[in-house]
């Protein structure tokens, strides 16, 4: 499983990300780096089992059985990774809420 230090850096690389893409488009929008950020998440995590950040360090979305997470479970991730009260709150096996309700887990490649 993935440590805590090399998630905060991936959600900061992420974050950095798209708030380059939002102050060279979208600036000014309310909820556009928001919309960037999901997007980038729901795609990439789907897609390429991680985001920029993920991907940059290693890092892999998962199901708990190990296999490729599918499209719902990013999705429903993302949503409450936006909300960033679930990701806030960890279980005892590092996992924050908002992989525990998706099913998924982050590891290390």
């Amino acid at each position: 499983m993935a440590r805590t230090n090399r998630r905060l850096a991936a959600i900061g690389i992420d974050f950095a990300l798209c708030a380059i893409i939002y102050y060279a488009f979208f600036f000014g929008s309310d909820w556009a780096s928001l919309a960037i950020f999901a997007g980038e998440q729901i795609v990439l995590v789907t897609l390429l089992g991680g985001g920029v950040g993920h991907l940059l360090l290693g890092l892999r979305v998962v199901r708990l059985d190990g296999r490729w997470a599918g499209w719902w479970r990013p999705t429903v991730r993302t949503l409450l990774l936006c909300l960033l009260i679930p990701a806030a709150i960890w279980d005892r096996d590092q996992r924050g809420l908002h992989d525990v309700f998706a099913g998924t887990v982050l590891i290390r490649r």
